[in-house]
């Protein structure tokens, strides 16, 4: 299936608007930190947030209201980008539960905490300062998504429709965690490691942020039924390829060790693929190899090979492309202004064909 897709010559400008409500939201947070408090964890999250991102899901946000009818205007760009801080809480948390020491090529906000405690020759255990100050910065992304949805300048009625889905999302995130930490003590097979992806990544980057903006614009239920028929089978091909680029991408790209997922024995669709089908003497060096916290780059290099292989990582890039071509299919069907539905097949492309 081939698809021509015209790309919307503002997307570049959404994500400046999508930026700029987001720095202006946190500078007015500025004034209202207590007195006394130090202001290292504000000064953390400001850096933070504000430091780079695709704004996948403040984008998807905006072209659900848009595409539902909503007209554009800065109450919707705000709403939208509240969920660019709920993607900062989950990232912070993420990184703990990983123990990812880079993002977006930069320490991790626990790393930036540990070490900022170890120069400083205080007391105590600069790895358990790293992990607790970074649930706290967390923790307030979380609080100041809420806030920021809620002041947003739509409507009591629509805010109020928008966070019945808006919670739903959350919900999802949080069980999508622990169903992925189950995952990394269970079988590691092909139908766990999907399951954990629909629940953790793809719901909660595609599909919800479509819902809550097309919800906030009123949207009727078979418009919220077509936007999952798209925004799952995309949500899906978007983290397998993150998968992909997590242990092949350049990492100067990526802004994240191809290190860390293979270290960690992240249980990816990938990894599962491998496993079920790796010989006996790649089995063994996949149990030797893959979760290995000392794992060095010669060992991730044969990992890698083992992966090409076993055809692993070739049917993660046909499972890509039944995806998109899916999700691009449903979306020629549902009931869209043509102008969302321009730009939600060029960000398809850009989610699922990218190196970063």
């Amino acid at each position: 299936m081939t698809v021509t897709v015209p790309v919307p010559t503002d997307a570049g400008r959404l994500r400046a608007r999508v930026d700029a409500q987001l720095a202006a939201f946190i500078d007015r947070q500025g004034p209202r930190w207590p007195d006394g408090a130090p202001r290292g964890l504000f000064t953390a999250l400001h850096r933070f947030v504000l430091a780079g991102g695709k704004r996948l899901r403040p984008l998807f946000c905006y072209w659900g209201w848009r595409g539902a009818g909503g007209d554009d205007g800065d109450e919707i760009v705000v709403a939208a980008a509240a969920l660019e801080l709920f993607h900062a809480f989950a990232l912070i948390h993420d990184d703990i539960l990983d123990g990812s020491d880079q993002r977006r090529g930069e320490p991790s906000v626990h790393r930036l905490f540990a070490d900022l405690h170890a120069r400083s020759a205080w007391r105590g255990d600069p790895e358990a300062y790293g992990r607790n100050t970074a649930l706290l910065c967390g923790d307030l992304c979380a609080a100041w998504a809420d806030q920021m949805f809620h002041e947003c300048g739509l409507t009591v009625e629509q805010v109020h429709r928008g966070y019945g889905m808006f919670s739903l999302m959350r919900t999802e995130v949080i069980a999508g965690e622990y169903l992925d930490l189950v995952s990394g003590v269970g079988d590691g097979s092909v139908a766990s490691a999907l399951t954990v992806i629909r629940m953790k990544a793809a719901r909660y980057t595609v599909t919800r942020p479509l819902q809550i903006g097309a919800t906030l614009a009123g949207a009727d239920a078979p418009l919220l039924a077509a936007l999952v028929d798209f925004g799952d089978p995309l949500g899906d091909a978007f983290q397998l390829r993150d998968d992909v680029l997590g242990v092949f991408g350049d990492p100067s790209l990526t802004g994240k060790s191809v290190l860390d997922d293979l270290r960690e024995g992240k249980p990816t669709v990938m990894m599962a693929l491998a496993r079920s089908s790796a010989d006996r003497l790649q089995s063994g060096r996949l149990r030797e190899l893959f979760g290995n916290p000392e794992l060095d780059a010669t060992g991730a290099t044969e990992l890698r090979d083992i992966i090409e292989a076993t055809g692993a990582r070739g049917k993660i890039e046909q499972m890509i492309r039944v995806r998109t071509e899916a999700a691009l299919a449903a979306l020629e069907t549902a009931t869209l202004r043509d102008d969302a539905r321009a730009a939600l097949a060029a960000l398809a492309t850009h989610a699922t064909h990218r190196h970063t």
